[in-house]
């Protein structure tokens, strides 16, 4: 298990990203400024509304403090490679996905670091782990911030390539996340059963809330339905394999997954219950 935390788990995140920079072009970001609103809209969704929700359900559900960060955690993080792949099945705005979480998973570098130090003091007073800020920034940006950068690069010089490489890519991106949750749950399998009755409800609950709340917000800032169901997506499914990577930074476990990154592992499976039904009804809603 150490190995899968210390290396296999970083690779494979860096991985993931790369996939995601290498669907990504420089156009996508200049999309931020020719459509502002419906950007506006998903990224105040991630950043500001996602935290905030998770942070008033802990109120209600009553954690351990280490998976109350766990579950922050969780928040902090942007939208993945999967979000972005729930969106086309849904009939969102696939352009709008990617986009948001290629900015917000950019940003993530600089806002999870700080907002991670916080929650660890906020729900573990003087028992929260010291967290070097700087450490786990550099650490994020170069898992994420460069492999993102390597994959827009690749895309805008040697485009002929990136297309050749891009079905693969992705498709390998897929298998190593779903590799790094039933790897991480596996070897962790009496205590996700353990914390299952706690953290289940409260995750499948954050879920429903977020989706809910991302087509609402879309609905009232006037945005079509295309739009609207990428940014519910967005806020409402995180990048857990991120979230499995700061949980595991932020602590060195003896033996098996650290507390922190429980409820982003749990979260990777619970996440399909909600979302499957949600991508059902978005499709007839469409149709």
């Amino acid at each position: 298990m150490g190995i899968l935390l210390s290396v296999f788990l970083p690779l494979s995140l860096a991985f993931i990203m790369f996939s995601l920079g290498l669907g990504l072009t420089v156009a996508d970001f200049a999309r931020v400024v020719a459509r502002p609103k419906a950007f506006f809209a998903g990224a105040v969704s991630q950043i500001v509304v996602l935290p905030v929700v998770a942070f008033l359900l802990l109120q209600l559900f009553r954690l351990p403090p280490e998976l109350a960060v766990g579950v922050m955690i969780l928040s902090f993080c942007p939208g993945g490679v999967t979000s972005n792949i729930i969106t086309k099945l849904a009939g969102g705005a696939v352009a709008l996905s990617v986009t948001l979480t290629g900015v917000v998973s950019l940003l993530s570098v600089v806002t999870v670091p700080l907002l991670v130090a916080w929650a660890a003091n906020h729900f573990m007073g003087q028992a929260a782990p010291d967290i070097d800020v700087t450490a786990l920034a550099l650490a994020m940006f170069a898992i994420t911030a460069v492999p993102v950068a390597i994959g827009v690069a690749l895309r805008h010089f040697a485009e002929g390539l990136a297309d050749r490489i891009e079905a693969a890519v992705s498709r390998i991106a897929l298998v190593l996340f779903v590799v790094i949750v039933i790897g991480a749950l596996a070897a962790n399998w009496s205590l996700f059963i353990t914390n299952l009755v706690l953290l289940g409800p409260l995750l499948v609950v954050l879920n429903i809330v977020l989706l809910l709340l991302g087509l609402g917000i879309a609905k009232a800032m006037g945005l079509d339905h295309a739009d609207g169901v990428a940014i519910a997506i967005e806020t409402g499914v995180q990048n857990s394999t991120l979230g499995i990577t700061v949980g595991s930074l932020i602590v060195e476990a003896a033996t098996g997954l650290p507390p922190f990154s429980l409820p982003s592992g749990v979260y990777g499976i619970t996440m399909y219950f909600v979302a499957l039904p949600f991508i059902y009804l978005m499709r007839r809603r469409r149709g």
